[in-house]
């Protein structure tokens, strides 16, 4: 493919190209209106737009299913052994970049997948978004695994597998519920049994990314592109909500049962670094999604929205009922006005009984 690009690239514009293809573009709605603008686009450019997708599906899959498992086995080395060399600092640091450029691309390739008919520039800001809340997000998680694991080297496993594979169950759950056809229309050369391969394939690719990061693209195999192309709220703070608890009961029990190999760390000095690392993760995310997505005026609700949603609905729950407030109330006056009735009768009577002693003084 590179040699292809280099090849295409160098000699565009120098031969005449037979035919050119129109594609249609929505601008952004200004003041409520969106224009559709046309662009021709030619044949060696729609090869190098082709092979520049195909290099960001390379780096997801390249970042999450190589450059992850590197960065986790590389850290809980230097755990073990309590010492980190240059040589091995050096390869964390760029599987780290690598981990964040992937989940970057995922972000942006869900933008454009999501929202295919508009035509769609992200701004520098949007991008340091993205990469603040995913270097946040996911050095935090890798961290919380290997602490974990580097005393409870068994129970890491179940971790794991639950993890793995209820994030590659998901999707077919839902596939099955929805009682849809079997997608057909991936590939026309494939057979039944190469687009189950294909499909498993995809599955494994998106649970291995929601185990370290929120995955951005949403896979929904009823779905003629297998992606949701819809906003899910709902399924994005569940997610976090989830996550965090899981990063805490890891933590927990990493701290319950760490070894002398943690003699010189203050652990719960690094306990809470790594909460407050993850909820600066979800801060960052709110900031992108309310302020910096290249397609937030399409969007149906806020986050703004959702959040204060969020706030009435916890409110009304924690919140008693009016009826036991009124009858608390009405308990709590009963006392103060039987003790008034009783006061008002005693000098009723009192004044009855002077005016009969100065009847009776008369007579």
């Amino acid at each position: 493919r590179c040699v292809e690009v280099f090849y295409i690239y160098f000699r565009a514009g120098r031969v005449e190209e037979p035919y050119v293809s129109i594609t249609k573009k929505r601008q952004m709605p200004k003041d409520g209106y969106s224009e559709e603008i046309e662009k021709e686009v030619g044949q060696a450019e729609g090869k190098l737009c082709t092979h520049r997708s195909a290099f960001s599906r390379a780096s997801v899959i390249q970042a999450f299913l190589g450059s992850a498992p590197q960065l986790t086995l590389q850290l809980y080395i230097c755990v073990l052994q309590q010492e980190i060399t240059a040589a091995r600092s050096i390869f964390m640091v760029l599987s780290l970049l690598s981990i964040v450029y992937g989940a970057l691309r995922c972000n942006i390739l869900a933008i454009k997948i999501k929202y295919d008919d508009y035509d769609i520039s992200v701004k520098p800001a949007a991008y340091l978004c993205i990469f603040m809340w995913r270097s946040f997000e996911i050095a935090t998680r890798v961290t919380v695994l290997v602490l974990f694991s580097s005393v409870l080297q068994i129970w890491i496993l179940p971790v794991v597998l639950v993890n793995f594979f209820g994030f590659f169950f998901y999707p077919w759950i839902l596939f099955w519920q929805s009682k849809s056809p079997f997608p057909e229309n991936i590939e026309k050369a494939l057979s039944r049994v190469g687009t189950t391969i294909v499909l498993c394939l995809l599955t494994f690719l998106y649970a291995g990314i929601n185990m370290f990061c929120w995955s951005a693209v949403q896979v929904k195999l009823n779905d003629p592109d297998l992606i949701n192309k819809s906003q899910n709220w709902y399924r994005l703070t569940v997610y976090y909500m989830l996550r965090f608890i899981e990063n805490a009961f890891l933590l927990l029990m990493w701290y319950i049962y760490k070894t002398d190999v943690y003699l010189y760390v203050c652990a719960p000095l690094l306990v809470l670094q790594l909460l407050i690392s993850y909820c600066m993760a979800v801060l960052f995310m709110l900031v992108f999604y309310q302020f910096c997505h290249p397609c937030k005026k399409l969007f149906s609700s806020s986050v703004s929205e959702g959040l204060l949603s969020c706030f009435k609905f916890l409110c009304f729950i924690c919140k008693p009922p009016t009826s036991t407030i009124l009858t608390d109330k009405a308990e709590v006056k009963c006392p103060e006005n039987t003790d008034e009735a009783r006061s008002s009768s005693k000098t009723i009577d009192s004044q009855k009984g002077i005016s009969h002693q100065s009847v009776s003084s008369n007579a």
